[in-house]
């Protein structure tokens, strides 16, 4: 016995299967087309927030405005008290590249101090407000020293190493001459890389960069002074900035905000309470914090 009604059911079912596979690729497609250059013009603000553990996440945002054809210009938005020195440097040199292609203007919100000032140093603008916390130009290592309390619970360590460096910054005994003086090597060197940055992007005189980098924090205003910003201002100053410069009358502004992991905030809450991290296994080097 024929059913022609289960015949017209199977073929209305496979026809809104193909409608919805058509439509799907319709949108797909509409929101490529979008996401390649095709929307609105819009200007990217890139948040760098927090304690700078890692650079991953920023670099595939900058990677992202670099290439996304709609945005026409970027404003970095930073209200960071530093990081670690490699990961600093790597947001720095990205947006270094990014801003020959793209207008980058900064925008610096109530801490920017120490990697947050060296990563401001990118902009073509850098607005500050009169109370924002910057400066800091400077570097650090902390070693914790248990070798007292592990002596106290009876618990000693004995260490067979490959070289006379390899467990420089054990927590169970104290820095030797020599230790302490290969340190302070690598501290002086990697502050003279920062000196050198604020030297070249602002236009001062490594001379007088020297002279305000040691440690000394500064206020929006001091640093307007000292030629380290350009402008005191807050973001919407900087995103006007922007829109002149990429020569827009009207656009649509899409945030691009970091996205931490458990360790970076987990650091991020012990290193705000004033202590850097750093252990014998793994020896990291931070731009001095602001508290």
């Amino acid at each position: 016995m024929k059913r022609p009604w289960l015949v017209y059911g199977l073929a209305f079912v496979g026809g809104l299967v193909v409608f919805i596979v058509m439509l799907s690729v319709f949108l797909s497609l509409l929101f490529d087309v979008k996401d390649k250059g095709l929307g609105r013009p819009k200007i990217g603000i890139l948040e760098v927030k927090g304690i700078i553990l890692d650079s991953e996440t920023y670099l595939s945002s900058i990677k992202e405005l670099k290439e996304r054809r709609d945005i026409k210009a970027v404003v970095v938005r930073i209200d960071s008290p530093g990081g670690a020195v490699g990961p600093v440097q790597e947001i720095f040199e990205e947006l270094k590249i990014l801003r020959q292609s793209k207008p980058l203007v900064v925008s610096m919100g109530g801490v920017s101090a120490s990697g947050g000032l060296y990563i401001a140093l990118v902009g073509q603008r850098i607005f500050a407000n009169p109370g924002t916390i910057t400066g800091s130009i400077g570097v650090m290592i902390q070693l914790p020293n248990l070798e007292k309390l592990m002596e106290k619970i009876g618990i000693s360590t004995e260490v067979i190493k490959s070289g006379q460096y390899k467990d420089t910054g054990s927590s169970f005994r104290k820095l030797s001459k020599e230790e302490r003086r290969y340190l302070q090597e690598k501290v002086d060197s990697l502050h003279y890389q920062f000196i050198k940055a604020i030297a070249e992007e602002r236009k001062i005189d490594l001379e007088k960069v020297k002279k305000i980098a040691d440690g000394r924090i500064y206020t929006g205003e001091e640093a307007l002074k000292l030629g380290l910003v350009d402008e005191l201002g807050n973001l919407h100053r900087a995103i006007e900035w922007a829109q002149q410069l990429s020569k827009l009358t009207k656009v649509e502004l899409l945030y691009f905000p970091p996205k931490r992991g458990l360790l970076s905030r987990l650091m991020e809450e012990r290193l705000s309470i004033g202590s850097s991290f750093l252990d014998h296994l793994n020896l990291r080097a931070f731009y001095l914090y602001q508290r």
